[in-house]
């Protein structure tokens, strides 16, 4: 049993679903304060320059990126507009799609993701990781990633948005 309080009108195997809420929550919260100190990035944009940097050679399409972050096209567009102003991003064409658009890390965006990774680190570790000892770590690593990979596995949200708009 959870020690998360369920409501009475939901099962007790929900307690994850609101252990998982709250932890979210509680992380993004606390590293927040830290990336806007650090590299006066929001939590999105720090996403949209680590999903970039992952490989910096391979632009991210606007697509990749709103269904990586399950976050709007729109509200995607926007983040990217106010880091591709602050010259941290740019935005290539796509070889693929003559209407699409890519984004791409730029010097100064890989200086700034170099800058505030270390406070990230820190904070990460602070208020998640080291609640746990290694074995729980790989534990928790294990079955989160087997969550996203079932996640995962149904068509993206721009593909079913696609189909409902056919």
């Amino acid at each position: 049993m959870s020690d998360h309080a369920v409501p009475p009108a939901l099962p007790p195997e929900f307690g994850v679903y609101f252990a998982l809420l709250e932890v979210s929550a509680l992380v993004q919260h606390g590293v927040e304060g830290q990336l806007r100190r650090d590299g006066g990035l929001s939590f999105v944009q720090f996403q949209i320059l680590a999903i970039c940097g992952e490989d910096p050679s391979s632009p991210r399409s606007m697509t990749d990126l709103a269904d990586r972050l399950v976050h709007s096209k729109s509200g995607l567009t926007y983040q990217v507009d106010r880091l591709e102003a602050r010259g941290l991003v740019a935005r290539v064409p796509s070889p693929q799609d003559e209407r699409g658009v890519n984004v791409t890390l730029s010097p100064k965006g890989s200086t700034v993701l170099q800058r505030v990774l270390p406070g990230h680190l820190e904070v990460v570790r602070d208020v998640l990781v080291d609640a746990l000892d290694d074995a729980e770590r790989d534990e928790l690593t294990r079955l989160l990633g087997r969550v996203v990979q079932h996640m995962r596995s149904r068509p993206p949200r721009s593909a079913s948005r696609a189909a409902r708009n056919a």
